[in-house]
């Protein structure tokens, strides 16, 4: 399987999050980088696709608030990265803001997703590498890039969940630019993808399918709920503690779901954070699962783009991820 990396994504270097009162180590840090470039072998870097497929995601104030924030912290006499602290809730109006901590709180939803000097560089390349893969997996039926940081959580315009840029969103609004008819998207990151689903709710070219965990324990919480499935959306959310057997039996049903719409190209957001031994994560998978659950997907016969969303047990990171690249 070809596989695609750019290095400028190793430019997005957080040292610390903000969760349950206290600063921790981020849990998204270069260590995961050498852990799946171990894993996967060589790699092909990715062309510059411009930011036209991001615009088509992404309001044009969202990605300049992105390419500037971090210059900005800076110039208002801050160190270390752009950390939010305060936050419109419910009903956002359309406010300009000049003070850089209103900016923040105006395009993210959490403490745990901050912007360093760095995060533009890396999350551009990131969707470039995304851009790449999808011309790789109609070509050859799949492809696998990986993204770094994740992307799931970011919506049209805002951050959050380690996320900035929604590859797998990317990628789909550039297939159907290119011409396809109907994009699935399946989402098995331990996390629900909350901001793919705010971007294409409602939408009959793309449908939506996600198992998680069930967010009325788990981030993000406010999104993901079973019943804010639709026509194009279906949420499956799962117990902490669920195993292969309960998971591939759920999943089964996502993939019937999804084939029954007919798409032409399948987008798979893939997390290693089930694993049974991720330090943020409740799920109880093994590394051999992994290769078992890209089977049942690879069953679909779909031309499958692969995007990396999360996963933070480094040590077994790389096993996971090939694992499941073994699968197809």
């Amino acid at each position: 399987m070809r596989c695609f990396w750019d290095e400028r994504q190793r430019a997005h270097a957080p040292t610390r999050e903000f969760f349950n009162g206290a600063l921790h180590p981020a849990a998204e840090h270069g260590g995961r980088v050498e852990a799946v470039l171990a894993a996967i072998g060589p790699t092909e870097a990715p062309a510059d696709h411009g930011a036209a497929p991001l615009l088509r995601v992404h309001s044009a104030e969202y990605l300049h608030f992105l390419q500037h924030a971090h210059e900005e912290w800076r110039a208002a006499g801050r160190g270390g990265d752009a950390f939010p602290y305060t936050f419109p809730v419910v009903h956002r109006r359309p406010l300009e803001f000049d003070r850089i901590d209103a900016k923040l709180g105006q395009y993210s939803y959490d403490t745990s997703t901050p912007i360093g000097e760095g995060t533009w560089e890396a999350v551009y390349w990131g969707a470039q590498t995304a851009l790449s893969a999808l011309g790789a997996a109609r070509e050859d039926g799949k492809a696998f890039a990986f993204c770094r940081p994740p992307g799931h959580h970011a919506g049209r315009d805002y951050c959050g969940g380690y996320s900035y840029i929604n590859n797998a969103a990317v990628a789909a609004e550039q297939a159907l630019a290119d011409g396809c008819r109907r994009v699935a998207i399946l989402d098995v990151d331990y996390h629900h993808g909350n901001g793919t689903q705010d971007i294409f709710a409602g939408r009959a070219d793309v449908l939506f399918a996600s198992l998680h965990a069930d967010p009325r324990t788990d981030y993000p919480f406010f999104w993901g709920h079973a019943d804010e499935s639709s026509d194009n959306i279906l949420n499956l959310p799962l117990p902490r503690g669920t195993e292969f057997a309960g998971y591939d039996e759920v999943l089964a049903r996502a993939l019937e779901w999804l084939g029954q719409g007919t798409p032409e190209l399948l987008i798979v957001s893939y997390g290693a954070d089930t694993y049974a031994g991720d330090p943020i994560s409740h799920f109880g998978l093994e590394t051999a699962d992994y290769t078992r659950m890209a089977q049942r997907i690879a069953g679909l016969r779909l031309p499958t783009l692969i995007v990396m969303e999360g996963g933070y047990a480094v040590e077994a990171l790389g096993d996971n991820v090939a694992a499941f690249l073994a699968g197809f």
